[in-house]
């Protein structure tokens, strides 16, 4: 067994999944990164994943990096067995990896082409990588019973806040709620803890479109804590996670979000 601990993250190139493995990587953790980027052209890109890696390389880690597509089970089996390789072992699995649809359209005209793709990569994608990841984690139980296993799931304030122009992302992020929920019963009693880190209005290239907008509102008192939320926020709290300080705390939701969630008059 490795004497550091090991995490995969997926969509971990950048974004929220590059401050969570950054943060992963301070806290003493050697990093699988998962990614599938493109460039403005469409064409595959490797560009962020190769800083990413050598971001958490200059923080201490030992870190690979590879290209997959998340709802593919092939390429959930190849990422599984290449941190076997890579590393014998891991800790930690931070489902990650997200879309919005490619074009926001009205749930009265959105398309199922545009369904499909956001739920496979979404929830089918994590869904059953979690499957694989968890039945590997129960196998190291065995040989490392003191060992400490979590998984992580990225969700949303979007599971709960209506936005009829991106039905499908929405449905998808509720979804994670529910799948955090079932992972984190079913795991209870190998001791293997689940969790939902749910961010709000986080400034990535997801948001990028709508910067003006949520500038306005953030301004105007949308959330308590009148700023946007960064990568950094949620590495954070999945470091908190990482750390050992919640593991009595399996199934919950983590909201970083400003406040957002808070009902006020």
């Amino acid at each position: 067994m490795a004497e550091r601990p090991v995490a995969i993250i997926t969509g971990g190139s950048r974004g929220i999944g590059r401050g969570i493995a950054l943060e992963l990587a301070r806290l003493g953790y050697d990093l699988m990164i998962a990614h599938f980027d493109f460039d403005e052209q469409g064409k595959p890109d490797e560009n962020n994943a190769v800083e990413a890696r050598k971001k958490a390389q200059t923080l201490g880690a030992r870190c690979e990096a590879m290209r997959i597509d998340v709802s593919s089970a092939a390429d959930r089996t190849k990422l599984v067995e290449a941190t076997k390789s890579a590393f014998g072992c891991c800790h930690l699995l931070a489902n990650n990896a997200g879309v919005a649809p490619t074009k926001r359209l009205d749930l009265l005209e959105a398309t199922e082409e545009s369904f499909d793709r956001v739920m496979n990569i979404n929830l089918k994608g994590p869904y059953f990588l979690t499957q694989t990841v968890a039945n590997w984690m129960i196998e190291q139980k065995k040989s490392d019973p003191e060992g400490s296993y979590r998984i992580v799931n990225t969700g949303s304030i979007s599971a709960y806040t209506s936005s009829p122009a991106r039905g499908e992302y929405c449905i998808s992020k509720a979804a994670i709620g529910m799948m955090t929920m079932l992972y984190a019963d079913r795991l209870a009693e190998y001791g293997i803890g689940v969790f939902e880190v749910r961010p709000g209005i986080i400034k990535t290239d997801m948001t990028k479109v709508v910067t003006a907008k949520y500038d306005k509102l953030i301004a105007e008192g949308i959330t308590p804590i009148k700023r946007w939320g960064y990568p950094e926020d949620i590495g954070k709290a999945v470091g908190a996670i990482a750390d050992g300080r919640l593991d009595f705390c399996t199934g919950q939701v983590i909201n970083v979000d400003g406040g957002f969630h808070l009902r006020r008059l």
